[in-house]
């Protein structure tokens, strides 16, 4: 993980719309604790001030390394109202730049991915090589105290991950590393870098960004709305792993009878990723990277969310499975029965948070309690919290395992079946 240059942040931060005061009860233990105050998933100031302090002030996921491998090769990712070109010089280097022309503002770039020699404006033809140097522009001969060499495109601070791009508009966040936290030898086995793209989707989801990630980092709503995924992966199962920095980190386990999570529960043929262990086998590990990457690593392949904040109550979100390159290869490759299960399971996820935006919205929803199943959702929503209380507290987390709220459960069912044997 090797960071570009740093670029100072361009403007100063709002001040937080949402005071410690209005989080106190969330930043308490789960079994005490509140959820998010509803307007915080509505207010456009604090939506505004989430993209500025947040967004734009950390480190956010931006796009994969693959998509800019050789000379000339860019994309553009969307980060905090901006889009930021990522490109791969004629050095090698993989570097940033605001997409913005330094003459009179124009957006350079405008196919979403290519292959370029060089960066020119469509506007007046200003040119910028692969590294956002700029060449001396036609008729600057005569201008006063006008350097070309001061004058390229803006850089904006990179870094990369198993083949995660990253980026930091404030330039001045802490290094990648110790942002992933523990997740980064937790994977440490695994090349996911070297993974490729079958298939993406892109979803317009109409839900505050937040709402989503709190959906994801739980499974309590799993047999109610996804029936296909609880036959396959209990939503009782697994367990919480070491979650610091800016992650939150658990599996859940495949049952015996399956070998991943697709339509029919097989992988059809595919075996594990490479660095998988035997107790990897039967696992999904789930991620959340904060602000906006949802990771899920399946025994056979990769899958990967990114959450793009477009106002208050939408969201674009695009889907990305990877398999490993040799099994794509092969004539009898079929990724369908696992796009599809997640297809499925993704539209079904996006319904019950477009439910929760309505119904969040409406005068009588005051904050409500979360589960013993929602620990991890509690998580998020602490980092949430701190930040917007912005008092320099942060929050321990006290996580309920998986087994005693199962245990709670259980125990609570054989109560009342010995009250009822008792009543009769």
């Amino acid at each position: 993980m090797v960071d570009a240059p740093v670029q100072p942040r361009q403007r100063p931060l709002p001040e937080s719309p949402v005071s410690a005061e209005e989080v106190a009860n969330v930043r308490a233990p789960t079994l005490e604790a509140h959820v998010l105050p509803p307007r915080v998933y509505h207010d456009p100031a604090v939506f505004a001030y989430e993209r500025d302090a947040w967004f734009a002030g950390g480190w956010v996921s931006a796009g994969r390394e693959e998509d800019a491998l050789q000379p000339g090769q860019y994309f553009l990712a969307p980060v905090a109202g901006e889009t930021i070109i990522i490109a791969r010089g004629n050095d090698g280097m993989l570097r940033g730049f605001y997409n913005v022309c330094r003459h009179r503002g124009a957006a350079i770039v405008e196919e979403p991915a290519g292959t370029l020699p060089r960066f020119q404006c469509p506007y007046h033809a200003w040119v910028y090589d692969l590294e956002g140097r700029l060449r001396q522009p036609r008729h600057t001969e005569l201008l006063v105290d006008f350097d070309p060499d001061a004058w390229g495109l803006i850089p904006v601070r990179i870094a990369v991950w198993q083949g995660i791009v990253f980026v930091d508009l404030s330039g001045t966040a802490e290094p990648l590393h110790e942002h992933l936290g523990p997740i980064v030898d937790e994977f440490a086995r695994f090349d996911l870098g070297a993974l490729r793209r079958a298939r993406r989707i892109d979803y317009d989801v109409k839900a505050n960004w937040k709402a989503l990630v709190e959906n994801f980092l739980e499974c309590y709503h799993c047999p109610g709305v996804h029936p296909q995924l609880n036959r396959i992966t209990p939503y009782d199962s697994g367990s919480y792993l070491p979650s610091d920095g800016g992650t939150m980190n658990s599996y859940m386990e495949v049952l015996p009878e399956f070998e991943t999570l697709s339509m029919t529960g097989a992988a059809d043929g595919r075996p594990p990723i490479a660095g998988m262990t035997a107790a990897d086998h039967n696992r999904v590990y789930y991620s959340v990277i904060w602000p906006n990457q949802l990771y899920s690593l399946h025994p056979d392949y990769l899958m990967l969310h990114w959450i793009a904040p477009l106002e208050p109550g939408r969201t674009m979100v695009r889907c990305e499975w990877f398999f490993d390159p040799v099994e794509m290869a092969k004539p009898d490759f079929n990724p369908e029965e696992a796009i599809a299960f997640w297809d499925l399971t993704n539209r079904q996820d996006w319904h019950v948070c477009e439910l929760q935006q309505r119904g969040t919205a409406s005068r009588a929803c005051t904050q409500g309690r979360y589960s013993s199943l929602e620990s991890s959702v509690h998580g998020f929503d602490l980092m949430v919290a701190d930040r917007y209380a912005n008092d320099g507290i942060i929050t321990p987390q006290e996580r309920v395992s998986k087994q005693e709220s199962s245990a709670a459960v259980r125990a609570r069912a054989r109560r009342m079946a010995q009250g009822r044997s008792a009543a009769d």
